[in-house]
């Protein structure tokens, strides 16, 4: 577009005034030499050809091929005029081009062959020294006015507003705010419940997440979250407002890998409601909220991806302190950092505490790195219907039962199914079922058993007083038993 382009001729052209008064196509018809009286012959003398244009104001380096309207430019070489010439550029005629003193101005009105440079006034037709200074005025005025106009457009932007009032298009805000739903408005519901925990003790430092249960201050979060705090140290809770509150142990169990923190003195505790795990089915979308890696409210989703899953996690290496969930399976991206936190269904109902992940390792890794510490979208969270009974417990108590069912199990065992040592507690609950040394347990109201492991996770995912239908081979002969759960207080 010309928008605010000076009007100056094009590179490939050069400037063509419009013929003087007396003259025609630029020769002059009427005008007399100095001297020549009206009617008398004028002195014979070398025709000179006169070009049909101006001097270029640009000083426009040879180029191209000449026209024949004018004669061929001699050829100029960087300089500056030498003895007996005079500069085209006079003082008085305004700055000189850049050109100059580098390539001498090409004046079409030399004569053919002649001298190269600038000629003397005299060898110039009348009155082309005034055009040319008319000339140059009237391009350097078209330049400014140009110029000016150019930049009064450029400052401006396309809707006519001010410089620096950039407006992009934009979509027009949504009315009204999210579906009940969507993973944005549970999120919203959620978040105001969520705690974060900072932990400081004689074993070292560590950080999780919790949630509120109730109006008292009691908050539910991992055990191996609080650990390092359970003889001695400190444990602070921050809200998801800003608020930061001290808080102590009410209770911890090591089997299910569950602990009862308590904070005083707040307000507007925010409770979150608790869901029913046993109504989750594969597909359900989820959400989880929590810290990562101290990135606190933090929100990612995904679906239940299995029930019922069979895991173990933490433990010393004699077994003890050893953690058997029965745990719903999600692909929402869960990381160190969010153990304790919530998992929430739909309805933003709590469903399961995020505590464990598994993670990539070197063998698996493709890169051959060391072990990974991040999500692979495989995380596993305690059922909220196991979680409440022993938080209660917790609470009431400091303590939550185990249900047992009074018989040893041999842990080396490769077979499937799990096999029955030699300790089986006298008046027990095996010992009433008639649970004999070596059976081997198969199965559990019938569901399979594959393992030791296997086996306690599913004893622990039932209360103390639950009765079971047990299958078990014998000489290698199945047989179902009944048998009523004992109780164990945990540690």
């Amino acid at each position: 577009m010309d928008v605010g382009k000076s009007a100056r001729p094009n590179w490939w052209s050069r400037p063509e005034p419009a013929p003087e008064a007396g003259t025609r196509y630029g020769v002059v018809m009427d005008a007399l030499p100095a001297g020549q009286a009206p009617g008398t012959a004028a002195a014979p003398a070398e025709a000179q050809p006169v070009p049909m244009h101006a001097a270029d104001p640009y000083d426009t380096p040879p180029y191209g091929s000449p026209g024949p309207w004018a004669p061929a430019p001699p050829v100029l070489h960087p300089g500056t005029p030498g003895p007996g010439e005079q500069s085209l550029w006079q003082a008085d005629s305004g700055p000189p081009p850049l050109s100059v003193g580098l390539w001498h101005p090409y004046d079409p009105w030399a004569q053919p062959g002649g001298p190269a440079g600038p000629v003397g006034p005299s060898q110039r037709p009348r009155g082309r020294g005034r055009g040319l200074v008319g000339l140059l005025a009237v391009v350097l005025v078209a330049g400014g006015v140009g110029g000016a106009t150019g930049a009064y457009l450029s400052g401006r932007d396309g809707t006519g507003g001010a410089a620096g009032s950039v407006s992009l298009p934009q979509a027009s805000l949504e009315p009204g705010g999210r579906a009940p739903d969507s993973i944005a408005a549970i999120a919203a519901r959620t978040l105001p419940g969520v705690v974060y925990i900072h932990v400081k003790g004689a074993d070292g430092e560590d950080t999780g997440t919790g949630f509120v249960l109730d109006g008292q201050g009691h908050i539910l979060t991992n055990n191996h979250v609080v650990e390092a705090a359970a003889k001695s140290g400190s444990i602070s809770v921050t809200f998801n407002g800003g608020q930061v509150a001290a808080a102590k142990v009410t209770g911890r169990d090591t089997g299910y890998d569950l602990a009862v923190v308590k904070v005083s003195g707040v307000s507007g505790l925010r409770p979150l409601t608790l869901g029913d795990s046993a109504a989750v089915r594969v597909g359900d979308p989820v959400v989880a909220i929590g810290a990562p890696y101290g990135l606190e409210g933090t929100v990612t989703s995904g679906i239940i991806s299995a029930t019922e899953r069979p895991i173990t996690a933490g433990g010393q290496s004699d077994g003890t302190d050893m953690s058997y969930v029965d745990a719903l399976q999600t692909d929402a991206p869960i990381n160190p950092g969010n153990s304790g936190g919530p998992l929430v269904d739909a309805k933003g109902q709590v469903i399961g505490i995020n505590s464990a992940i598994r993670s990539a390792d070197s063998a698996s890794d493709p890169f051959g790195g060391t072990s990974q510490g991040g999500s692979i979208g495989l995380g596993f969270a305690i059922p909220v219907n196991q979680a409440k009974r022993v938080a209660e417990e917790l609470i009431a108590t400091g303590k939550a039962t185990h249900p047992v069912i009074g018989v040893g199990i041999n842990m080396q065992y490769s077979g499937d199914g799990a096999q029955v040592s030699s300790e089986v507690t006298a008046g027990g609950p095996g010992d009433r079922a008639g649970i004999k040394p070596g059976d081997i347990i198969t199965a559990i109201d019938g569901t399979p058993v594959h393992s030791g492991d296997e086996l306690i996770v599913r004893i622990r995912s039932h209360r103390p007083g639950d009765r079971l239908a047990l299958t078990l081979l014998r000489g290698g002969r199945p047989r179902t038993v009944s048998l009523t759960l004992g109780s164990a207080t945990g540690g």
